[in-house]
């Protein structure tokens, strides 16, 4: 799903809201995740999973064209963990025979 899709349900579902508003309000929550992810903070929202930030620390590469060694830095990438009830929700309705992507 697309950030414009989810917009567009959720104002759907919410005719009594406008179109600009449900757009700012989810523009707002991904944009809160984002920055307690940049302070190193982590993000939980029950029922659905954890964001949190991995540290990889810097290492020494090698350039697969040249195979010269080559000086990795540190990276800090994101982790999103599934909560139980998503989880169980997936599996629950992958084994009624329900299509598990939402299709």
């Amino acid at each position: 799903m697309l950030k414009s899709e989810l917009i567009q349900r959720l104002a759907e579902a919410n005719p009594h809201l406008y179109h600009r508003d449900v757009e700012r309000v989810v523009t707002t929550i991904f944009e809160e995740i984002a920055q307690a992810l940049c302070r190193g903070d982590r993000v939980e929202l029950r029922g659905f999973g954890a964001f949190s930030v991995k540290r990889r620390p810097s290492r020494i590469g090698r350039n697969p064209r040249t195979g010269a060694a080559v000086a990795v830095t540190e990276k800090a990438t994101p982790y999103f963990k599934t909560g139980k009830e998503l989880r169980e929700r997936l599996n629950d309705g992958a084994a009624a025979g329900e299509p598990a992507s939402g299709d």
